[in-house]
């Protein structure tokens, strides 16, 4: 319970001291928490206010923010399900906190929730930062994102994102008016320095934050 409001989401909420910060959306990835990506977002854009969720599906004991049938497999219905209960979560918490529309910063799972989420309800989220995103499904409605600015970083040696999902994934959201940036490091599933000084640039360039 905060400010009077019973939230569906577990969450972590930190204020931001910079009003032209953009408030972030946390989104861990599989097993992470609501304050896995605190210090990531704190250093990405000093002053921005903090929105991190816990993803309400347990696999094997591990946080998740939708079911998967195997790896890279998704639960399609599953994802629509709580992409739809993630954009009411957003708004329910816009209104109890203050804040504007978020920039979601996703990483794996919380990535592609991310990127869901801008495909079937693309008026919740100001932009987005997909660490590692796949394609969510594998058709979509057609989305106006309308020049919404999305940075999809993804591994060159990732063994769990093949290169064409990802490329595929920047074409739909493009198609759909996103204003995209793919950029593909020397690295694996796991973040480099490299991903975060792209991100944290990109925020600053589009966002001011």
């Amino acid at each position: 319970m905060t400010n009077g409001v019973t939230f569906d989401f577990i969450h972590r909420f930190e204020p931001g001291t910079d009003e032209r910060a953009p408030p972030l959306l946390l989104l861990h990835g599989t097993g992470g928490d609501e304050n896995d990506l605190l210090s990531l977002g704190r250093a990405l854009s000093p002053g921005s206010a903090l929105l991190s969720p816990r993803g309400p599906v347990l696999e094997n004991g591990m946080p998740r923010f939708f079911r998967r049938l195997a790896e890279g497999v998704f639960d399609e219905a599953d994802v629509r399900r709580r992409a739809g209960d993630l954009a009411a979560f957003v708004a329910q918490a816009r209104a109890a906190y203050g804040l504007a529309a978020p920039v979601a910063v996703g990483f794996s799972n919380g990535a592609n929730i991310a990127a869901a989420t801008l495909l079937l309800h693309p008026e919740v989220l100001a932009g987005a930062v997909l660490l590692r995103a796949m394609v969510p499904l594998a058709e979509s409605p057609p989305a106006d994102l309308a020049g919404r600015p999305v940075l999809l970083l993804s591994g060159t040696l990732d063994p769990i994102v093949p290169a064409e999902n990802a490329e595929r994934l920047a074409a739909r959201l493009a198609q759909a008016g996103a204003a995209v940036t793919h950029t593909v490091n020397p690295a694996g599933h796991g973040l480099s320095q490299a991903d975060l000084a792209a991100s944290g640039a990109w925020l600053a360039k589009n966002f001011g934050g």
